[in-house]
């Protein structure tokens, strides 16, 4: 009995041991993983029990057309802060809040602005001031440093250095100013600045961040002052372009006054966005718009002027890469009154709704007289697609001939549709020959009705699948913000009546024009689409991106979003087909070229239907470098009001880069410094 005792005991010893080498074993564990694995956690959460990270803000980098000229950049300018040094909330014995101190400081600030400021200096006051220093902590905490004043001159800056003892908590800050090419570049491309306050979406973007598992990190925190893009390229390379701000870490008190900085980390300037713009090409462009905006409301064209024409768009687009080197919205304006972040209610009155880029977007780009924006009916300018549909549905042949009476019908009602002015074109050999004449008529018999007559109602989805394929009522995937895809008319939205009337009305409507309205740029993706035989393009706006040292980190290349795949024939047919007369535009153009004039008619109400101006073309006919579309609303026919702009587009760019990819500037340089070297040697002659 004893020995059983005596062994439970040493049993029960033993466990006992046994635990307690356990618990030590897992307590020395966690110690080693406290001291070793997360000691720089827990150091840096007690750190920042007691600091805090004060941003400081990045450069911006610039934005620049192809060949390097600045068309945004950032100036340094200094400006006024003041860290609250005391809590100036806390209240006398007699309840009020004691705030002599810091009211006697705003005075003294506002006496010294006034003093230096000069007669022409806007003077801050006392009031403006203090609401400056938000001493209730409302839009910024205790210890953030507050912007009392933006751009200091030379004599505010010297004084508040000599006078920084006076004024507890001040200190100037370099920050910068957006600036813009004062020529007014393509400036809805480029796009402006607000200040980050005043953007709600990147706000909301910046606080989810915030509330992510991992936080946001020091340099990735945006401060309420910074400029940040709102729209274009501004907006669409935010984040290439705005760096990392650096930060100052500040020890901060139990009642979250800033007490010393421990250490700061410097910014990092943005990177440089390279567009494919060309300025000269661009500058060419807008004046071609503007001088024909002037001429179509001063000249009579088949009798009539049009003075209604204020607007005007333009993309031009190379073939080959993809690249955008001019796009236009005219009117334009000067972004240099978003400079400061934000434009005064006086500069924003001023333009009209013409903010926007037209090329892209008809919201907020400007209208024409009668309210039309820059997406139209596309007119004849479908018809070179209305054919390649026709064709590979097995509407018609190559070789397929047909009589053009100037009239046909469709419907029970038997509806009646006639070409342009009710001309009768007679015999076509081929339906090359209906897109040269743009027959309206053709188009309703061999592609419109003849496609009802195969499909019945699901016409309108096939008719659907081929403008989508070809860049038509989807995005163009450019790199811009706020892309409108389109109103598709032939199609009604959920819900609603078609306004064209039936299937059958909504495609044979559509097969001549009258059955969506599309974006210039979806225009020039089309054009493009119909020069690269079915491959289409994404229009690439930017051509790279370097960091500060002028390294490349980025380069963009030709990208094929899709390819529509047709027999060669039916391309080659087509592109025989785009021989519209535009002589008097294009008289002495020495290249050969693929066109389609476009004349779409929108309802004015009581005006009735009125004419815009569209216009399509690629050259060389045969070897594609570049792609235009022009739209110029209520600007009559298109081969009088937008043809004329794209010829300057296409001479503008033959001097650059050469349709034949020789530039005619440097051949004209060239000849110049011959003549001059032959004008030398027969002065030398002669002296001789």
């Amino acid at each position: 009995m004893d020995n059983e005792n005596k062994h439970s005991l040493n049993v029960r010893i033993n466990m006992f041991f046994f635990g307690t080498f356990i618990i030590f074993c897992i307590v020395i564990v966690r110690l080693a993983m406290i001291q070793f694995v997360e000691a720089p956690t827990l150091t840096e959460k007690e750190a920042n029990q007691n600091t805090k990270n004060i941003p400081l803000p990045p450069d911006r980098g610039n934005i620049c057309d192809v060949t390097g000229v600045k068309l945004a950049y950032s100036k340094p300018v200094q400006s006024l802060y003041i860290t609250l040094m005391k809590d100036y909330n806390k209240t006398t014995d007699k309840g009020k809040k004691n705030r002599s101190e810091i009211e006697n400081v705003a005075e003294r600030m506002a006496a010294a602005f006034n003093q230096l400021g000069g007669q022409k200096a806007k003077a801050m006051t006392k009031e403006e001031i203090i609401e400056a220093m938000d001493l209730e902590s409302k839009r910024d905490n205790g210890y953030t440093p507050r912007r009392i004043k933006m751009g200091l001159d030379q004599k505010e800056i010297q004084y508040f250095m000599e006078h920084k003892s006076d004024f507890p908590g001040i200190e100037i800050i370099e920050e910068t100013l957006r600036l813009y090419d004062p020529d007014t570049v393509s400036v809805q491309t480029v796009g402006y600045v607000k200040s980050f306050k005043r953007t709600e979406s990147l706000k909301a973007y910046d606080k989810a961040r915030q509330e992510s598992k991992d936080g946001t990190k020091p340099d990735e925190t945006y401060m309420k002052d910074e400029l940040v893009g709102f729209d274009g390229i501004e907006l669409s390379f935010q984040d290439e372009l705005r760096g990392k701000n650096g930060y100052k870490v500040m020890s901060i008190s139990s009642a979250n006054i800033p007490e010393e900085v421990v250490d700061i980390v410097p910014p990092v300037k943005g990177n440089d966005v390279w567009l494919t713009i060309h300025k000269e090409i661009q500058m060419k462009t807008e004046q071609a718009i503007r001088d024909q905006l002037d001429w179509l409301g001063t000249h009579a064209v088949s009798g009539k002027t049009h003075p209604e024409a204020v607007t005007g768009y333009a993309v031009a687009m190379e073939v080959d890469t993809g690249n955008v080197v001019a796009m236009a919205s005219i009117p334009d304006y000067d972004t240099n009154i978003w400079k400061t972040g934000a434009a005064s209610t006086a500069d924003f009155d001023k333009l009209k709704g013409n903010y926007q880029n037209g090329a892209i977007t008809p919201l907020s780009s400007g209208k024409s007289k009668h309210g039309f924006d820059s997406a139209v009916l596309l007119g004849s300018t479908i018809k070179p697609l209305s054919v390649l549909l026709g064709l590979n549905e097995k509407l018609f042949t190559t070789t397929t001939t047909y009589n053009d009476t100037g009239i046909t019908y469709f419907g029970k009602e038997q509806k009646a549709v006639r070409n342009s002015g009710g001309h009768a074109y007679g015999f076509f050999r081929t339906p090359a020959d209906a897109i040269e004449k743009s027959s309206n008529v053709f188009m309703v018999d061999m592609v419109g009705n003849s496609l009802y007559k195969k499909y019945g109602n699901s016409g309108v989805d096939v008719w659907d699948r081929y403008m989508k394929k070809f860049g038509l009522g989807v995005s163009t995937g450019i790199d811009l913000p706020r892309e409108y895809l389109g109103t598709i008319d032939y199609r009604p939205a959920e819900g609603k009546k078609n306004t064209i009337g039936s299937p059958q009305a909504a495609l044979v409507y559509a097969s001549f024009g009258q059955g969506g309205k599309y974006t210039p740029l979806q225009l020039a993706q089309y054009t493009a689409t119909l020069a690269n035989d079915g491959e289409r393009i994404k229009p690439q706006i930017v051509s790279k991106i370097t960091d500060a040292s002028g390294k490349v980190v980025k380069q963009n290349k030709r990208e094929v979003l899709n390819t529509v795949e047709l027999d060669p024939s039916y391309w080659k047919l087509v592109r025989k087909g785009m021989n519209t007369k535009v002589d008097e535009a294009f008289a002495g153009f020495p290249y050969d070229f693929a066109r389609k004039t476009g004349t779409s008619q929108q309802d004015a109400g009581r005006d009735g239907l009125i004419d815009n101006g569209v216009f399509i073309a690629y050259a060389p006919r045969n070897n594609p470098k570049l792609a235009v579309a022009v739209v110029i609303p209520e600007g009559g026919f298109g081969a009088s009001s937008a043809a004329p702009v794209a010829r300057k587009i296409f001479d503008a760019y033959d001097e650059v880069y050469g349709l034949d990819g020789v530039p005619k500037k440097q051949l004209q340089n060239q000849s110049a410094g011959n003549e001059a070297e032959k004008a030398k040697e027969a002065k030398d002659n002669t002296a001789h």
